[in-house]
Order: C-alpha cells, then structure tokens, then sequence
C-alpha cells in the first residue's frame, strides 16, 4: 500500500511544531525532537532542507530557534512534503528519475497520474494553521472528557 516516508512524516510533524512558535518564538531543534521523539541528528537534516526551501529560518544563539518564513496558514502540507519528497508518485512509472517505456500504452499511467493529482490536490487544502486548530480542538476535548470525568466522580462520592 501507499507510505510516506519517514523523512515526510518528520517533517511535517517539525513544521507542526515550529508554527507552535509563530510568529515570534524560535523553537529548537532539541525541543522539536523531545516533543515528537526524533533524533535532533535526522531533524538537522531535515530541516536543513526545510530552510533550503524558505520554508523556515534559523536564529542563531540563545533562545534560538527555528521559525517559519509564513505565517501557518500559507503553509500547506502539501509543500512540506513535495520538499522532502518531492512530487507525488503512487508507482514508480511515475516517478520522473525512473520513469517508464511502456507510458503510451499503459492503461493504468492515467489512473496512477490520476490519483496522484488527487492526492496533491488533497494535500495542498490543508496547512499547518490547519493542523493547529485540530490540536486545540483535541486538547478542548480532552479538557471536556476530563472535566466530566471529575464532576461524575463527584456525584457519585455525594449519593
């Protein structure tokens, strides 16, 4: 089946937590790799690339950090990734580096094609503002489950 790499998943889970920091708190890289249990040597790479790609900038010093270059909602994942993976290619026909002879005569190059413009297409309507709102709605959630959680206690402790 479909997989993202590890370097794809990293990646965007980095810039999820780099726009915790925007507009105006770089995050570190040690942080970044304590937060979502990366090696801070993979995130290095990573991000270098990421900064490569004026995706993010680097603050030197203490209290230093990573930043984005845009704000979370300009950012899509989609961009992320096409970065670290570049662009998407379901089968490896294709894939441009390795391409195909039998392209004219294949039947499934338009369905792969296909699908692999959907899933970009799919991709590029989400954005790392996206991702932080779902964070907060999560954290909501949990905030309601534990508040009843409490309150039923409570009734049952008074009857």
């Amino acid at each position: 089946m479909l997989k993202l790499s590890t370097k794809g998943q990293y990646g965007v889970r980095a810039m999820f937590e780099v726009a915790k920091g925007y507009p105006d708190r770089p995050v570190s890289i040690k942080e970044i790799a304590r937060r979502q249990e990366v090696s801070v040597a993979y995130l290095e790479q990573i991000l270098s690339t990421l900064r490569r790609a004026g995706l993010i900038s680097s603050v030197r010093g203490p209290g230093g950090g990573y930043l984005l270059t845009h704000g979370p909602a300009h950012i899509s994942i989609a961009v992320i990734l096409r970065e670290l993976e570049g662009p998407v290619s379901i089968a490896s026909c294709m894939d441009p580096e390795e391409g195909c002879h039998r392209v004219e005569g294949c039947v499934t190059h338009t369905l792969w094609r296909s699908l692999g413009e959907k899933i970009d297409a799919f991709l590029s309507t989400i954005t790392l503002d996206d991702l932080l709102k779902d964070e907060r709605l999560l954290m909501d959630a949990a905030e309601h489950d534990r508040i009843v959680t409490i309150k039923r206690a409570a009734a049952g402790q008074g009857g």
